[in-house]
């Protein structure tokens, strides 16, 4: 389904940016598996917490290190006793399992998506 066409004015007010994962850790509270993040975009922005359900192809031993996208201005969302800052962007796969938006190089941390 594609959403209704909005304006790049509108498109502007969500700043997704770069963050690099510090440190993951398995989230067995989460109702549907998931996985604790701590994501560095660096000084403008700094660290930030994220619930990520990516449990399929990821482990929280390989997130570390990983560059990837994130809405950093939607409001924290409580999740169970959890408190995520970002949303991390992902997109599914064909089975609808969460495969993670990262650049495919190396980009600096906190740049801002355009």
């Amino acid at each position: 389904m594609i959403m209704p066409t909005i304006s790049f004015d509108d498109f502007m007010k969500v700043d997704i940016r770069v963050g690099v994962i510090v440190s993951a850790e398995p989230f067995p509270e989460a109702r549907k598996p998931a996985i604790k993040l701590r994501l560095d975009f660096g000084p403008e922005i700094g660290e930030k917490k994220s619930s990520a359900q990516i449990t399929r192809y990821y482990t929280p031993e390989a997130l570390v290190g990983k560059r990837v996208l994130a809405v950093v201005n939607f409001p924290p969302r409580q999740i169970g006793k959890f408190m995520s800052e970002v949303l991390t962007l992902g997109v599914p796969d064909e089975a609808g399992e969460v495969v993670l938006i990262s650049p495919d190089i190396d980009t600096p941390v906190g740049g801002r998506m355009f």
